[in-house]
């Protein structure tokens, strides 16, 4: 075995620069490609992530009433009346966020005053709004009505400091009570205490990231008092497009003195906020393919160049008794010493990559499988763009090539 290995280290050893670059040309392909794999991962995770609410029968619309003065509180009941009016309307909320809607307001909070335990998205609305969602209840049961207060926007949303309750995700719960029942336990966003009373299955966050919190979200009984609010009605999926434009009509019925925008099915919402995702995966994908394209292009002309460069040695090879599989063997195995070389410092070098961009884009650690998983991948494709010439070698008659001379 040593014996057919000693001229091919002979050869890459006379040729170490073309060699070089081919193996750094495999690591650096190597490195990015892992890690591409490992952001689109993470990219289509993010998208696929369930928001907890009923999609298929939720639509939104946004009302920004222009007299400033105006109680919004009642501003905002007597719309919620009228639009519960429509025909095909189960239940209408107003609300100030929404998931993927960006409207994130962020609280710490934690199981006693002085020490937050998890950054926790706060959404606020009027009563009805966990049935309007459609959010799965799990434990517990919803706000009461009478517990609900105004944000009491004007003081700095003052109401934080008097919500009595709160609804909490099963992922926040499992944070801040692991392995406990959270339901009459308290939490602190302010030095008052907030009792939980129920829990929901899932709520995803207005602005979603990479990490393990994009559940970590609750519901406060405080009443939207802006006049900036986003009206959701729940109806059947089949109804969604008529309630939409009854329900700017509506509005602009009730006080022509505000504007209506964003008016759209929660299904359009979730699209428009992951548009941006899908035009990076498409980016991703065109860029791991066009380092892999050009990597095999790389080897298989080296590959040709070198075949090329020994048709005399390859014929009397061939006539000292070299079979065909022979000379394939000898192009395959030193295709794959150069591939083994660059792909020990492409593991390297993703390690290195993956520590650069979870220091600066927040991207989680590069899980270990996706190395070898890599490795093998340029491990195949070095060894079907050699096979080419590998085989065109193997087919050169030792005559031919010996007259070549």
């Amino acid at each position: 075995m040593l014996m057919e290995f000693q001229p091919i280290l002979a050869t890459l050893r006379r040729h170490k620069l073309v060699a070089g670059l081919l193996a750094a040309l495999v690591a650096l392909t190597c490195a990015i490609v892992c890690n591409v794999a490992f952001m689109l991962q993470q990219r289509v995770v993010g998208m696929s992530l369930p928001s907890g609410v009923a999609e298929d029968e939720l639509v939104t619309i946004q009302s920004f009433n222009l007299d400033q003065n105006a109680n919004q509180v009642a501003a905002h009941k007597a719309d919620l009346a009228a639009l519960r009016m429509i025909p095909g309307v189960e239940s209408a909320a107003a609300v100030d966020a929404l998931p993927f809607n960006g409207n994130n307001w962020t609280n710490g909070v934690g199981i006693d005053p002085q020490h937050n335990i998890a950054s926790v998205s706060v959404f606020n609305g009027t009563p009805d709004e966990l049935q309007t969602l459609g959010l799965k209840l799990v434990a517990g049961q919803d706000l009461q009505p009478d517990q609900y207060i105004p944000e009491d926007s004007k003081n700095g949303y003052d109401g934080l400091n008097r919500v009595p309750s709160a609804v909490i995700t099963e992922a926040l719960a499992a944070r801040l009570f692991p392995h406990q029942d959270p339901l009459g336990k308290s939490i602190y966003t302010t030095p008052n205490p907030i009792r939980v009373v129920g829990v929901v299955a899932h709520l995803a966050r207005p602005n979603v990231g990479t990490g393990d919190d994009n559940d970590f979200s609750m519901l406060l009984p405080m009443l939207p008092d802006t006049s900036d609010v986003t009206y959701v009605l729940r109806t059947r999926p089949s109804d969604r497009s008529r309630v939409l434009q009854q329900a700017k009509a509506v509005l602009y019925r009730i006080d022509a003195n505000r504007v209506v925008r964003h008016g759209q099915t929660f299904q359009q919402l979730r699209a428009k906020y992951f548009q941006s995702d899908r035009t990076m995966i498409g980016m991703l994908i065109a860029s791991a393919f066009g380092l892999l394209f050009v990597a095999a292009l790389g080897i298989a002309g080296l590959a040709n160049f070198w075949v090329q460069q020994r048709t005399r040695s390859i014929g009397i090879r061939r006539a000292l008794g070299a079979r065909r599989v022979d000379i394939l063997r000898y192009f395959q195995t030193e295709n794959f010493l150069i591939i083994t070389v660059g792909v020990v410092a492409g593991v390297l070098l993703a390690v290195g990559l993956n520590l650069l961009l979870m220091q600066h884009y927040e991207l989680p650690r590069l899980p270990l499988w996706y190395l070898p998983v890599s490795a093998v991948a340029l491990w195949l494709l070095g060894q079907l763009a050699v096979l080419g010439p590998a085989m065109r070698a193997a087919a050169v008659p030792p005559v031919v090539a010996t007259r070549s001379v």
